[in-house]
C-alpha cells in the first residue's frame, strides 16, 4: 500500500489547484517547508519534483535565491520522494545532507529527487536521496545527497 503522502497525491495532483492545495498541506504538516512557498509537481515512488520561485522572501544579499531555501527544497523533495518509495512499515528520518552550490540560482527552481527502492523491508538501512536543483534555463544549480534513516515501525 502507498504512504498517505503519496495516496493523497495521486487524489490530488491531477489538477493545478489540486496540486496547490496538496502542497499547502505538505506545509501545514512540516511547517518550515511553508517559509519558501514550494509547489509540489509530481510525486510517485522513486521520485519527487517540487519547484519554487524566486521572490524576496527567498533571496539572500546578492540577489539570488538563498542557499539555505535550496536546502529545505531539496529536503522537501528527498523525504516526500522517500516517504513514497519506502513500504507502509517503515518510517524515515533524514541523518545528513552533502550540498554542492555550482550556479548563482536566479529565478524559478525546480528540484528533482530520486530515491532507491529498499533492499529488505524488515532491516533498517540508509537510503540515499539524490536531489538536483535546475533553474529555469535547465542548469544544474545546486545538487545534494541526503542520508536518510530507513527502519521498520515499531509494532
Amino acid at each position: 500500500m502507498a504512504s498517505q503522502a503519496l495516496q493523497l497525491f495521486r487524489r490530488c495532483g491531477k489538477s493545478a489547484a489540486g496540486r496547490w492545495l496538496y502542497s499547502r498541506l505538505i506545509c501545514w504538516r512540516a511547517p518550515y517547508f511553508s517559509s519558501i512557498a514550494p509547489a509540489v509537481d509530481e510525486l510517485a515512488a522513486g521520485r519527487c519534483v517540487v519547484r519554487i520561485r524566486q521572490r524576496r522572501r527567498v533571496q539572500n544579499h546578492i540577489g539570488t535565491v538563498h542557499a539555505i531555501a535550496l536546502c529545505n527544497m531539496a529536503e522537501m523533495a528527498g523525504g516526500l520522494a522517500t516517504d513514497a518509495t519506502i513500504p507502509d512499515a517503515m518510517r524515515w528520518i533524514p541523518k545528513g545532507m552533502s550540498v554542492r552550490y555550482l550556479k548563482k540560482a536566479t529565478g524559478t527552481m525546480t528540484a528533482t529527487a530520486t530515491v532507491p527502492a529498499v533492499a529488505d523491508p524488515t532491516v533498517a538501512q540508509e537510503l540515499h536521496a539524490i536531489v538536483e536543483v535546475r533553474d529555469a534555463q535547465n542548469d544544474v544549480v545546486f545538487d545534494a545527497d541526503i542520508a536518510m534513516w530507513v527502519s521498520p515501525r515499531k509494532t
